[in-house]
Order: C-alpha cells, then sequence, then structure tokens
C-alpha cells in the first residue's frame, strides 16, 4: 500500500514538475516576445517617426515670429529708381514673462519723453497712454510672444539713444524694415501699379489660395505684409517678394519665453530693370497734360475740344517691341497707399487708379449720369483703321495698287428707298483715288466702296470671318498678350452690328474705322506690325531680372507673335498714302515718319462725340519707334492727338536716339533744314 501511495507521489512531483517547467518556459517566451516588440518599437521610434517627433517637439517647445521679405526694386531702362524699398528704422516691444503692467507704464512714460526730446518734431509726438496701448499688455492683439510695434521711421537721434541705453528699456529691440516708395515724379504709375495689404488682397485670383499647401514658411504670406494689386506690382509679385525672416523663440507649455531667439534673415526680392525710359515717359505724360489744357481753351475752332480730359500714349520700339512709354492721364500718387489710403484721397483718384492705356476707363465724372455722356478710353480707330482696310482688300484681290475709284463725296448703299450714305468728313469729294491717295485723303468713300462692300459682294456674311481673322493677325480684337493684368481685347462691334443691322452694313463701317474700339498699346502694337511689314512682336515691358548681388537673372528677348506675309509692293502702298497724311505739330521734325490721323465718331448718352486718334512711326527709311496717341472727345486726330506723338517722338530722340545715338536738342535752323511734310490747317479725319 505504500508502495503504491509512493508510485502516486511520484507521478504527482513529475506531474507539478512539468507544469512548472511549461510556466517557466511560457514565463520566459512571454517576456521575450515583450521585450523583442519594445525593441522594434524603440527602433521604428527612433529611425522611423525620429524626426517627425522632433520637429512636432520643435513646434511645441517654439514659436515664430514673422520678418516680412524685403521686396525687389523697379528702375527705368538706364536705372533710375521708379519703386523702392527704403529701410527704416522701427522699434517693437517684446512682452517678458512677469512683467507687471505698472512697468509697463512706466516703460511707456520714459519712451514718450524719448521720443518727444529726439524724434522728428514735424509729427505729432506719440503719448504715454498711446505707447502702453500699443504694448498690449491685455494681449487682445498679439500672443505673449509676438512683437508689438511701438513707432516707426525712428529719427537718428532716436536710434543712437535707445544704443546707448539699451539695458534701461526692457523688452525694447530697433528693427530695420523695408516701406514702398515710389518716385515723387510719379513715373508711369498705373503701368507699375501699387500696393495693398494682404489681409486687403485676398479677393485678387492671386492671393485666394497662395497659403494652401504652403509649408515653407520663408513663403507664407503674411496679413500685415504688403503685396502688388496692380500692374508691374502685381505682375510680377513672386519676382520682387523675396523671402520671410524668422524669429524662432523656445517657449514653455504657457507660451512664455524660455531661452535666446534664433535669427533667419529675410531674403530680399530681385530687381526688375524695365523697357520704360524714365525721360521719355515724363515727357509723354507732360505732352498729354499740357496739350489737354490747351485744346480745351483754344481759340482755333478745328483744335478746340472743351471736354477733353484724358488722354492715352505708348510708345513701342519697332526693333524690340520694348515699350520705352506708358501714359494714362490724368495719374495719381501710389505712395498714397502707404499704410492704407484715406477715403477722401480714394475718391479724388478712383477714375485715374486704372490704366487707361490697356483696358477701359470710364470717363471721370463724378455724377454717374454725366459720366454716361462721354466715351471711355476705348474708342473707335476712326481712319486709323485705313491703312489696314487697304492692305485687307489688296490681300483678297478686291483692289489693286492701282485701282481707281471716282470719290464724289459719299458712297450709297441699301435697297432702293432705304439708301443710306457713307460720307468723308465735310462731305468733300476728293474726285479721282488709287488705293495710296485714299489713305492720304482719309476717303470713306473709297474704303466703303473699294473694300467693305466689295467684301461683301463677293463673300456675304463670311465676309465678316475674313475681316475679323485680318484685323486679329495685327492685333485688334484681341490680347497683346503683354502678360499685364486686366488688360483688355478691345470690343468689336462688327457682329453686333450685323445682327441688329446687315454683315453688308458692318463691313462698310468697319472699313473706315467705325466697328471696333481698342486700347491705346493695341494700337501701339498695330502700329509695329506696320511698320515692321508683318511682324506682330510681344509688348515688352521688363528689359531683365537682376539679383540682390547684381547677377542678371533673367533677359528678355524680341518675341514674334504671328507673322503676316505680304508683297512688298502692298506695304509700299500704304506707306505712300501714310508719307502724305496732313498732320499738326511735326513742322520742323528733323525725319521722314509715316503716319495716319484718325476722328472716331461715338454715340454717346444721346449726343456724338468725336475722339482723336493718331498713330505712326520714324524714320521712315529705318523704322525704330512707332507711337499711339488716343484722346477720347480730343476732336481732330490730326489737331487732338498727333502733336502729343511729336513730343514723344522728340523726347525718345534726345534720350536714346531715332539713328540709335542719343541726340541732343538741334538748333532751329538744322531742324527746320531738315523738314519734310509742312502743317496744313485742313483738318484730317
Amino acid at each position: 500500500m505504500s508502495d503504491e501511495r509512493t508510485e502516486e507521489a511520484q507521478k504527482r512531483e513529475i506531474r507539478i514538475r512539468r507544469n512548472f517547467s511549461f510556466r517557466l518556459n511560457m514565463f520566459f517566451f512571454v517576456t521575450f516576445f515583450a521585450f523583442s516588440l519594445l525593441i522594434v518599437r524603440l527602433a521604428y521610434l527612433q529611425f522611423v517617426e525620429g524626426p517627425f517627433l522632433k520637429e512636432q517637439e520643435h513646434k511645441i517647445g517654439t514659436r515664430d515670429v514673422y520678418i516680412p521679405p524685403i521686396r525687389g526694386n523697379i528702375y527705368d531702362a538706364t536705372g533710375k529708381p521708379i519703386a523702392y524699398s527704403k529701410s527704416t528704422q522701427s522699434l517693437y516691444y517684446t512682452f517678458e514673462p512677469g512683467t507687471k503692467e505698472e512697468e509697463g507704464r512706466k516703460l511707456a512714460e520714459k519712451l514718450a519723453a524719448v521720443f518727444a526730446q529726439y524724434g522728428d518734431k514735424t509729427k505729432e509726438p506719440l503719448t504715454a497712454e498711446k505707447i502702453f496701448e500699443y504694448m498690449d499688455f491685455g494681449g487682445k492683439v498679439h500672443l505673449p510672444y509676438q512683437q508689438r510695434r511701438i513707432k516707426t521711421d525712428l529719427t537718428e537721434k532716436e536710434i543712437a539713444y535707445f544704443s546707448e541705453h539699451r539695458d534701461q528699456f526692457k523688452g525694447i529691440d530697433i528693427v530695420e524694415e523695408s516701406i514702398r516708395q515710389y518716385s515723387p515724379e510719379k513715373v508711369a504709375v498705373q503701368l507699375v501699379g501699387y500696393m495693398k495689404k494682404f489681409s486687403g488682397a485676398t479677393d485678387l485670383e492671386k492671393y485666394k489660395s497662395i497659403n494652401d499647401n504652403q509649408e515653407d514658411p520663408t513663403l507664407k504670406y503674411l496679413n500685415s505684409e504688403e503685396v502688388g494689386f496692380d500692374g508691374i506690382e502685381l505682375m510680377y509679385q513672386d519676382v520682387l517678394r523675396g523671402r520671410n525672416g524668422l524669429k524662432t523663440y523656445p517657449v514653455n507649455s504657457q507660451s512664455r519665453i524660455i531661452g535666446p531667439m534664433e535669427l533667419t534673415k529675410p531674403v530680399k526680392g530681385d530687381n526688375l530693370y524695365l523697357t520704360i525710359n524714365k525721360d521719355v515717359q515724363l515727357a509723354a505724360q507732360n505732352a498729354i497734360t499740357e496739350h489737354l489744357a490747351k485744346i480745351r481753351t483754344s481759340s482755333n475752332k478745328a483744335e478746340r475740344a472743351e471736354n477733353a480730359r484724358t488722354g492715352y500714349a505708348v510708345a513701342m520700339e519697332v526693333k524690340t517691341g520694348k515699350v520705352v512709354a506708358m501714359a494714362s492721364m490724368p495719374d495719381y500718387d501710389p505712395n498714397l497707399w502707404q499704410g492704407g489710403i484715406s477715403e477722401e484721397d480714394l475718391n479724388k483718384v478712383q477714375y485715374y487708379i486704372s490704366n487707361g492705356a490697356i483696358r477701359e476707363v470710364q470717363a471721370p465724372y463724378e455724377d454717374d449720369n454725366e459720366r454716361k455722356k462721354h466715351p471711355s478710353s476705348l474708342v473707335f480707330l476712326g481712319s486709323t483703321q485705313k491703312p489696314l482696310t487697304i492692305l485687307l482688300g489688296l490681300k483678297e484681290g478686291l483692289i489693286t495698287p492701282n485701282s481707281s475709284y471716282n470719290d464724289i463725296g459719299y458712297f450709297q448703299f441699301g435697297k432702293k428707298g432705304y439708301e443710306v450714305k457713307v460720307r468723308n468728313a465735310g462731305g468733300k469729294a476728293n474726285g479721282l483715288l488709287r488705293p495710296w491717295s485714299a489713305i492720304a485723303h482719309s476717303s470713306n468713300a473709297y474704303m466703303a466702296a473699294m473694300v467693305g462692300n466689295a467684301l461683301y459682294m463677293r463673300d456675304g456674311s463670311k465676309g465678316l470671318d475674313i475681316w475679323d481673322a485680318f484685323n486679329k493677325q495685327f492685333g485688334l480684337g484681341v490680347l497683346t498678350e503683354s502678360g499685364l493684368p486686366g488688360e483688355s481685347a478691345g470690343s468689336i462691334n462688327y457682329y453686333k452690328e450685323a445682327e441688329s443691322g446687315s454683315p453688308q452694313s458692318a463691313l462698310i463701317y468697319a472699313s473706315f474705322g467705325q466697328q471696333g474700339r481698342y486700347t491705346a498699346l493695341q494700337l501701339a502694337q498695330y502700329a509695329v506690325t506696320l511698320a515692321t511689314h508683318g511682324q506682330r512682336l510681344k509688348p515688352q515691358f521688363v528689359d531683365r531680372i537682376v539679383d540682390a548681388e547684381g547677377n542678371v537673372v533673367q533677359s528678355y528677348q524680341k518675341e514674334v507673335l504671328n507673322t503676316i506675309e505680304l508683297p512688298d509692293v502692298y506695304w509700299d502702298t500704304i506707306e505712300k498714302g501714310m508719307s502724305r497724311v496732313n498732320v499738326q505739330g511735326f513742322d520742323g521734325f528733323g525725319y521722314n515718319f509715316y503716319r495716319k490721323t484718325g476722328t472716331s465718331e461715338q454715340d454717346v448718352g444721346g449726343k456724338r462725340v468725336e475722339n482723336a486718334v493718331f498713330i505712326a512711326y520714324a524714320p521712315a527709311e529705318d523704322p525704330v519707334l512707332a507711337v499711339a496717341v488716343v484722346v477720347p472727345e480730343g476732336g481732330f486726330g490730326g489737331w487732338g492727338a498727333a502733336p502729343i506723338a511729336r513730343k514723344i517722338f522728340d523726347a525718345y530722340d534726345e534720350a536714346v536716339g531715332l539713328t540709335g545715338t542719343p541726340k541732343k536738342p538741334a538748333s532751329q535752323d538744322a531742324a527746320a533744314g531738315a523738314s519734310q511734310d509742312g502743317t496744313t490747317n485742313s483738318a484730317e479725319h
């Protein structure tokens, strides 16, 4: 019996040992597995998630204070500054942990005393109360780590004082900032454009989502920074802007600063050198302003234009496409936008902010009803259309260089009993005309009969498509592709006239320039296309981009948008006529030149007005410069617009040179000896 118990005990002991061994093995296995998981997890954290967690730790433990970028400058073609970033010294206050409100008020009083003693005496001094308000002790505007700007544009004496007594002004820093300044001479202000705070510019498509998915803090737009809102400032915003700077502060969980600041300096944007020549630009602006004043009060009936209040001009180099002058007058002072424009100033300049040389700008009348009685900056071409009309007629075989037509003063079309007469200016009968003399005499009848009506009689309504396509090859009715924000393609009316009237009337009226309204820039591009005998050039406004160290980042070359191939005899035909157009203001001009005046009639507000239009290019033998001028309600083109162009040619000749060498003002005797077609008193349409 005892043996049986002994055997059972032995078996039980064996089972216990086996269970213990299994449990021990299980324990070691679980422990090994747990440690293995821990090691793998630690390795994953270190090598995979480590960089991300380090970045998160940095974000949690630091705060970035952005420093707005330093904007690049804009210069004219000769390096004269037009828009530039002026460095100024500003005083900032940083709220330090534990600072009591009473201490802040005492500091404000000390600052006010320094400002009063060493500040600009011509400006109203800051009071201690105002300074304390800027300190923002209540944190209504700023987070604890953010700097508060107290005063900008410090004087040298203020800077020197604070530098010498820095230990007496806890939390004070002097920071260099960049403020946008524009030439006081107001050089091409609508072309250059102006700037607004980013927070007030987000309605522009450019800025609506510009910060979305932007992870680079140096490229992130700041609500407080100023951005380009129009013109070159907007067009080249990305080039001019540069990069933000950063002040990185270590902070604790309460956002209190706990260590020294790390600085990443802002990067200055690239500089632009425009194709605009300051001397030529100012001459164009002054020429428009002075001529407007003259024709509004002239005693000469042919010249007088009482309602001429605006004028637009573009001068474009024939060989390069560079725009050396673009004037939209009257203009305004873009410096008004610094710090935000007042409502009073905005009301004064609202009609002159937009660039009327590239888009439609309404007449500058405050009263809405009165404004509707006057034309905008987009006007019909008038007779400046006629060289192109003759070219189309020649190309389509409607006429030859010698086709003759007896001009009796009008051309009549339409069904019997419903005839419509297209009359020449003053009903003048020009007699027997050929294509070149039809241009010289500006015959509406010739254009209507020999081209407009002839095209309709041959092709019917399809003639409109032929007309449209040919005009667009010269830049009329399409964008010039300059890239300027808000540029207009003009307004074509001939398709509308075909619906409301007939395809026949549309082509006839279009033939002498009464069915398309275009910008001064489009007119200049059209003139260049004539001057080059068929090369439509892209208007260039920036000659080169240069970085802050003076290295050329990008240069620009001539760009041909399209080419019109026509026999030389066709170009010779129109230029023979253009050389004989009667024009005012060019007596004593030392070069042969081609030109065309235009007086476009327009029904506005129940009355008919006349707009002065003019195009020209010179020298005739080797064209260098083309000029287009538009003066709404300026009357006859030869009187209201041509004299402005003459002054632009002269300014270019002196500053750059129509022969390639800048020319000093010639003596009257020399100029008189070089005179070509003398001035006449007959008005040209």
